[in-house]
């Protein structure tokens, strides 16, 4: 689903490289192991309360992000050539 691809995308470009190894653990579970994409974005834009099982920091680093305070213009996916910056 295009939204989910563009908001977590460009999650990950701003988060990954200052996340700890336990985030991003948590952040691999919330991409992959719910079966339906809708409801990762629902829980993120809080239109549906997130299960207990995906109620951690990494959920509320995307809420926040999902809120977009500063109204950057979010219209499509970025490069990936932020894969292969170093580390902030």
């Amino acid at each position: 689903m295009l939204e989910n691809c563009i908001l977590l995308s460009l999650f990950a470009k701003e988060n990954l490289n200052r996340m700890s190894e336990q985030q991003l653990n948590l952040y691999d579970r919330l991409i992959n192991e719910p079966s339906n994409d809708w409801d990762i974005y629902y829980w993120a834009t809080e239109a549906k309360p997130t299960p207990a099982e995906f109620e951690n920091d990494v959920m509320t680093m995307l809420r926040e992000f999902a809120k977009n305070k500063k109204r950057e213009q979010r219209l499509r996916q970025p490069d990936l050539e932020y894969l292969f910056e170093p580390p902030r």
